[in-house]
């Protein structure tokens, strides 16, 4: 089976890795997992002023971040894997990954915000669950 991985490099994306880590049999012997992390986009007033390659230098520093702690653990795990980042709507991203990875399930972490903190902030996990057809395994 192939798994996407959605990391945002935080608590809960731990969390959610050492789950995937302790249930290998999601992927099965032959599977894929495909680690995903989306960075937001700059405002246009801020790549007009420091210019599109800084831009893409800080994403991809950003994502680096949040992608070498996973890359490192999953080796230590023995566990084949690649890395991808993106610019754009984290949940519309994952949404667009699984697709064009025709991934069989997406696994993440959710914060695990109360109704109250959905309906003001909104929430990542949520609008994945909304948007794709495809399986969430969500770790809290």
């Amino acid at each position: 089976m192939k798994v996407l991985f959605a990391a945002d490099g935080s608590k809960f994306t731990k969390k959610a890795l050492a789950f995937l880590v302790t249930h290998e049999g999601l992927t099965g012997p032959d599977g894929e997992l495909v680690v995903l992390n989306v960075q937001s986009p700059m405002p246009p007033r801020v790549k007009t002023m420091i210019g599109a390659a800084a831009i893409h230098d800080y994403q991809k520093e950003e994502a680096e971040k949040v992608l070498a702690p996973i890359e490192r653990f999953l080796k230590r795990h023995n566990i084949t894997f690649r890395t991808a980042w993106v610019v754009g709507s984290p949940a519309q991203e994952i949404a667009r990954a699984l697709q064009r990875e025709k991934a069989q399930l997406v696994v993440m972490g959710t914060h695990g915000h109360g109704l109250l903190g959905r309906a003001l902030m909104g929430s990542v996990a949520q609008k994945v669950v909304a948007e794709c057809e495809t399986p969430v395994l969500l770790v809290k």
